[in-house]
């Protein structure tokens, strides 16, 4: 069966032709979604990472809001979706959210779709959301793909604690300030860059939190995706040899550990822990913060936790001796 033509989007009023979408040459029915505003996330790059509740959404609501009417159509006429494309973006957004909330207040189902990954993360959309909450229309998220989240996937980094910086400032004084603040964050870190300022980030990042891992996302999930992984300093100094067109993110790991605990601090740590906590949670809480091996600090909870509960004892002995 062949695919259905992509018909030409609609940009002016509700009613238009029946509400479809085609995925391998099948043209799928898509019923109008609940009323309310669905943030639904699009491809970042490949335009087959959308999801289906993504493509029967899209096909099925009133209106897309959208960043770039010319960038969602790619996304629409690839599926064969007829849709009502509306802007909405940061120069657009104050005259553009009382006309969206009034639709709502219709009984309209409005999408909210950025360029590209998740509405919202680096993208305008957050004061719309929060009006449509307070007018107490519903708000739906479909999940899909994020750079920030494929970058950590592929950086081979910690990913248990992560920040999200999003764009540096583009001075350098600003930019290095803003530096400065990062480095005391003891989680990775996950920037977004461009390819004009790229280099003088690396060079920024090599002087302010050297002996970092780091890794270069280029155009992920696209043709010509490049993934770099080394020191930041290294990183720094090949940043000449860097392609520099296309999309950035950069993922920096958490500081390096510091040197191991002393070890009347690791019995202070172990004691504190001890009084509250079981013998297990008091150890792993102990090997995180103290870089010293699980089973030294296991042996030495033993030892402490046994002499706890001989002073325990003691006391109790004590007090009744003073009874009598």
């Amino acid at each position: 069966m062949r695919a259905k033509a992509a018909p030409i989007n609609r940009t002016e009023g509700l009613p238009g032709p029946e509400r479809t979408y085609s995925v391998g040459g099948h043209v799928i029915s898509a019923p109008k979604p609940v009323p309310g505003l669905h943030l639904v996330a699009t491809p970042i790059g490949n335009l087959g990472d959308i999801t289906l509740r993504a493509l029967e959404t899209l096909a099925g609501v009133d209106i897309i809001a959208c960043e770039d009417t010319r960038i969602t159509r790619r996304l629409t006429e690839r599926y064969a979706i007829s849709a009502l494309l509306k802007p909405y973006h940061e120069h657009n957004a104050a005259l553009a959210r009382p006309k969206i909330l009034e639709k709502l207040a219709q009984g309209a189902s409005i999408a909210l779709v950025s360029d590209a990954g998740t509405p919202l993360i680096s993208d305008p959309g957050f004061k719309l959301v929060r009006e449509v909450c307070a007018a107490g229309h519903a708000v739906i998220a479909l999940p899909g793909p994020s750079s920030v989240l494929t970058a950590l996937s592929v950086a081979a980094l910690p990913t248990d604690r992560f920040f999200f910086e999003g764009f540096l400032p583009s001075k350098q004084n600003a930019r290095r300030a803003r530096l400065a603040e990062l480095k005391r964050i003891d989680a990775t870190l996950v920037l977004f860059d461009s390819g004009n300022r790229v280099q003088d980030t690396l060079a920024d990042l090599a002087d302010i939190m050297a002996g970092r891992d780091a890794a270069i996302c280029r155009e992920l999930t696209k043709l010509h995706e490049d993934i770099k992984r080394a020191p930041v300093a290294e990183l720094a100094r090949t940043a000449d040899t860097l392609e520099t067109r296309g999309e950035f993110v950069l993922v920096i790991g958490p500081p390096p550990r510091s040197q191991a605990m002393a070890a009347d601090e690791l019995d202070d740590l172990l004691r504190s822990s001890l009084a509250r906590d079981s013998v297990k949670d008091a150890v792993a809480h102990a090997v995180e913060l103290s870089g010293r091996p699980r089973r030294e600090i296991y042996a030495r909870a033993l030892e402490l936790a046994k002499e706890l509960d001989e002073q325990m004892n003691e006391a109790g002995a004590g007090g009744e001796d003073g009874e009598d």
